[in-house]
């Protein structure tokens, strides 16, 4: 059943599942034999990281979290990202892999791989569950995507409209009137 302010389902649960597994096999297959560390982009991504992360089989696979953001309590990027968490792993000489709930204009996460590298991590990678490329102000782009959407306004899952909707097992497209 959807929540009242849900115009349509985007991704059910069963979808979210398997395009996250198709997603960890990728990443499985891609670092094989190497060390990576995952960082969590806080919020958003908590639901996604944690299916994603139990679905890795690699032998050496750290967690750590950051927490950015350019949004604040609007819908609209600021474009101003501000690092409200820093790593506490050491990225010198490794490889890193941000897995962030959705990219959209790309200021966040252009910063944040920016970020990583300038502190020395030997490669940064991109796993975001939904891409928006029309929205795109930077020039960044995922290595592992579950699924490129439209300019749609899309919650649950991990994602949010001022902090609501996280909860919801699947994903869907919010009412117009609901954030207008």
């Amino acid at each position: 059943m959807l929540h009242k302010d849900i115009v349509e389902k985007l991704m059910s649960e069963e979808e979210l599942a398997q395009t996250v597994s198709a997603i960890a096999d990728k990443i499985n297959a891609d670092y094989a034999g190497k060390e990576l560390i995952v960082i969590g982009i806080l919020k958003g991504s908590v639901m996604f990281l944690a299916d994603l992360f139990r679905r890795l089989t690699l032998d050496t696979c750290q967690l750590d979290f950051m927490a950015a953001s350019s949004y604040g309590s609007g819908t609209v990027s600021s474009g101003k990202v501000n690092i409200t968490k820093d790593v506490s792993c050491n990225v010198i000489g490794r490889n890193v892999l941000i897995v962030e709930d959705i990219l959209d204009t790309g200021n966040t996460l252009y910063s944040l791989k920016d970020h990583l590298l300038g502190k020395g991590a030997a490669s940064v990678k991109i796993c975001t569950l939904f891409d928006k490329p029309s929205r795109r102000k930077k020039p960044v782009t995922a290595d592992y995507t579950g699924k490129v959407i439209d300019d749609l306004f899309i919650v649950g899952y991990g994602l949010d409209y001022s902090e609501h909707y996280r909860n919801l097992p699947y994903v869907g497209v919010l009412k117009t009137e609901i954030y207008s």
